[in-house]
């Protein structure tokens, strides 16, 4: 990974936040909870797995990739996580630090390995995973011992996804989490629907679907909301969302957009064209550029432009943490 030690903020200032030797600390703006591991990339691209020679390192995981992302745009992040004793635990962490994002809780989980993903990029829009998390990721197994409960209590934005209740003890931890939240402005739930961690739809719908009355916004793609609210049409997944106390539903819709909606408004934000190298980590990069709309408390509408410009700019890169673009790279790509 060539890791982008002292990430410049949106004001130009160095990545990192608080008065620690490390340069972390304090409260972040944001706390993302879940998913870490470390993503492997073919070299030779179009070829499938058992032809590929060479792989290039990177920092993954949905939870961490947003955190980098919103990082990347001068926002002060942190990650809620667990590895294992191993060099790619110590990997994650100063991987962490290189981009600005706090790793001072991310927990290690004696006995088990930190997870590795092998990417085939072929097809590149849609490329297959190959996860390594058994007999069970770290990241699954928080407790509430993990919690910095005064972070939860008083963070301006908190993240969580679905993937995060596919297991215990993970899974009550995120459920107490949300109950101690209070459905504060802003908490928010990434659907993350991965189907390899689940035993079927049915069970990742009921458990994914009990959160939603916890959290102010619902982000994900159709596909998820077929899985959370039964239904893969944007306006009537929005509708169901809006109907159970959610303040802002965003449906992303692929090569057509992305629709936002509140109680009262509704738009539809066209996407931005671009050559897709690899789709994996576009949803993440969407994430982070949303996380900053909302922390700088922009319109819904200007939040969907700018977040489609992000994602945009990472699928037309390679790797997901790695590739997460700045404030000057999506404002050069915003198109409406």
């Amino acid at each position: 990974m060539s890791g982008p030690g002292g990430i410049p903020g949106a004001d130009g200032t160095p990545g990192g936040f608080g008065t620690s030797p490390g340069g972390f600390g304090g409260l972040p703006e944001a706390l993302t909870i879940g998913r870490v591991g470390v993503d492997l990339y073919p070299e030779q691209s179009g070829v499938r797995l058992a032809e590929v020679r060479t792989f290039a390192k990177s920092l993954g995981g949905t939870a961490t990739n947003v955190a980098v992302a919103a990082a990347r745009l001068g926002r002060r992040t942190a990650v809620l996580t667990k590895v294992g004793p191993d060099g790619f635990g110590d990997y994650v962490r100063i991987a962490l630090r290189e981009f600005g994002v706090s790793p001072d809780h991310v927990a290690t989980a004696p006995n088990l390995q930190t997870p590795v993903v092998f990417c085939e990029l072929n097809p590149p829009a849609d490329p297959p995973l190959l996860f390594y998390r058994a007999p069970i990721a770290p990241d699954l197994t928080l407790t509430p011992a993990d919690v910095p409960w005064e972070v939860v209590d008083d963070v301006p934005l908190l993240w969580v996804t679905g993937t995060g209740v596919s297991a215990e003890p993970a899974r009550g931890t995120q459920h107490e989490v949300l109950r101690r939240r209070a459905r504060r402005t802003h908490t928010v739930l990434d659907i993350d629907y991965r189907p390899m961690f689940w035993p079927d739809v049915g069970t990742a719908g009921r458990e994914i679907g009990a959160m939603i009355d916890h959290v102010t916004v619902v982000v994900g793609n159709r596909t998820e909301m077929q899985v959370a609210v039964g239904t893969a049409d944007p306006d009537a997944a929005a509708d169901r969302l809006l109907a159970r106390g959610i303040q802002l539903a965003v449906v992303k819709r692929g090569a057509d957009g992305v629709l936002v909606a509140t109680e009262s408004e509704r738009w539809t934000v066209p996407p931005c064209r671009v050559e897709v190298v690899c789709g994996l980590g576009a949803g993440d990069g969407f994430g982070g550029a949303l996380i900053h709309g909302l922390l700088a408390g922009w319109d819904p509408h200007r939040i969907a432009i700018y977040a489609n410009a992000a994602g945009a700019l990472v699928a037309s890169r390679l790797a997901c943490a790695d590739a997460m673009p700045t404030t000057a790279e999506i404002e050069n790509l915003l198109c409406e």
